[in-house]
């Protein structure tokens, strides 16, 4: 399977905790008695996985790969989805936060929490659409086959040694938790 291919499939698990969080807002601004830890376990996912396991494979493997092969890191396509990660992280951190201020009955800090989860999901849905239909195409273009095979072999060393055995398998049971709970 190819290096993109694999982003690909992880995006799909994106979108999923997306959708599932969409709806727990949803339900979270008609009802005075939804769980609030519900957001923080959604930033616990975005962190580990989306961020952890997933970019972590983007960042590091291959748009180096990418800018080995003329693929500037600081304009363009790259310099886009890193600011747009970067986004995204600011996205969580705020999430994250105002949902601890909720837990501690801060009523006021659900809107805020609500407004972040809601920027990071359209946030995310636009940027995986610009990763799946140019950025990976653009990367299948440019690294040389030979370097695609060392790319994938690269993100097997970052689900199995630097994020550890199991991590992969623990993100996907927590993707079906969320979506269990938003239902």
């Amino acid at each position: 399977m190819k290096a993109t291919e694999i982003l690909m499939e992880e995006h799909r698990v994106v979108e999923r905790v997306i959708a599932a969080r969409e709806k727990a807002a949803d339900k979270a601004e008609r009802s005075s008695s939804f769980r609030p830890e519900y957001f923080l376990d959604a930033a616990d996912f975005i962190k580990g996985f989306a961020d952890g396991c997933h970019h972590k494979k983007e960042e590091g493997v291959l748009f180096k790969a990418m800018a080995a092969n003329g693929v500037s890191e600081n304009s363009g396509p790259v310099s886009v989805m890193l600011a747009e990660h970067e986004m995204g992280r600011n996205f969580t951190k705020a999430m994250r936060a105002a949902a601890e201020l909720w837990i501690k009955g801060d009523s006021s800090a659900k809107q805020q929490v609500l407004e972040n989860a809601r920027g990071y999901s359209a946030l995310l849905r636009q940027h995986i659409l610009k990763e799946d239909r140019i950025l990976f195409p653009m990367a299948n273009q440019v690294i040389p086959l030979d370097q695609q095979e060392q790319v994938t072999e690269d993100f097997e060393t970052i689900e199995h040694e630097e994020t550890g055995a199991g991590v992969h398998e623990k993100y996907l049971a927590m993707a079906e938790k969320l979506e269990a709970e938003a239902a």
